[in-house]
């Protein structure tokens, strides 16, 4: 789970496994799997580096292929 903020201000918890795309359009757009779409305040980059923790801290990210290193065994 990641934490952004609505426009009003609100907080509120999001399961970054269903997001399907994070776009600036100027305001942060997240759609998820589901087509259900959230405007939040939070940069285009702090929502992306979020959504990299949060995979790292599931070690989504644990496979040396997935995170980009190449010439890992």
């Amino acid at each position: 789970m990641i934490k952004v903020t609505r426009l009003n201000g609100k907080a509120f918890m999001l399961n970054a496994l269903y997001i399907e795309t994070v776009e600036s359009f100027p305001d942060t757009t997240i759609t998820l799997t589901t087509g259900t779409k959230y405007v939040v305040l939070d940069p285009i980059d702090e929502v992306n580096r979020r959504i990299k923790e949060f995979y790292q801290s599931v070690q989504l990210l644990s496979n040396p292929h997935i995170r980009g290193e190449e010439n890992e065994k």
